[in-house]
């Protein structure tokens, strides 16, 4: 019996002692993976602005509860609604690039959000080269293994607001 208590009593305490070193990898993992995520979506971001939403369509989430409030306004939610705001602006071909500058990552088990600022010049409807530099809130879900977006809020910019 003593035996026994010795040795759930160790367990116990090499528990504890591992617990916080494992759920550091796996934070680190995480927030790798979520870093990946959020570069997909300024890559899918990015060939958007050349006329093509196909690589919006893989990177996010299809389910009713996406939302998005982009930086020609409004507040879109389902992704049928999100999914028409990303092919109305590929459908601009505003051309340019934009990336993300500052990054801040918090990554939980199922759920991420980074924040970050988007810098970068597209053509406004005049043809003219615009400045870029708007504040984004991107939120990333664990869906069958992968980081799916879910979530996407940046401010307004004034050449596309109608």
């Amino acid at each position: 019996m003593k035996t026994r208590i010795t040795v759930l009593t160790s367990l116990s305490i090499l528990a504890v002692i591992l617990l916080p070193t494992v759920t550091a990898v796996s934070a680190e993992k995480d927030e790798a993976a979520v870093r990946k995520a959020a570069g997909q979506l300024y890559k899918a971001l990015n060939t958007l602005f050349k006329g093509d939403a196909g690589p919006m369509k893989e990177i996010w989430s299809h389910a009713e509860d996406v939302t998005y409030m982009g930086p020609v306004g409004g507040f879109q939610v389902g992704w049928s609604q999100v999914l028409a705001s990303w092919e109305a602006q590929a459908a601009l071909k505003l051309g340019g690039q934009v990336e993300a500058t500052e990054m801040r990552i918090t990554a939980g088990q199922d759920l991420a959000i980074t924040h970050n600022y988007e810098k970068g010049e597209n053509k406004g409807q005049d043809g003219k080269a615009q400045t870029v530099l708007i504040r984004a809130t991107n939120i990333f879900r664990k869906e069958k293994g992968e980081w799916k977006m879910i979530g996407h809020h940046t401010d307004l910019l004034p050449h596309l607001v109608k």
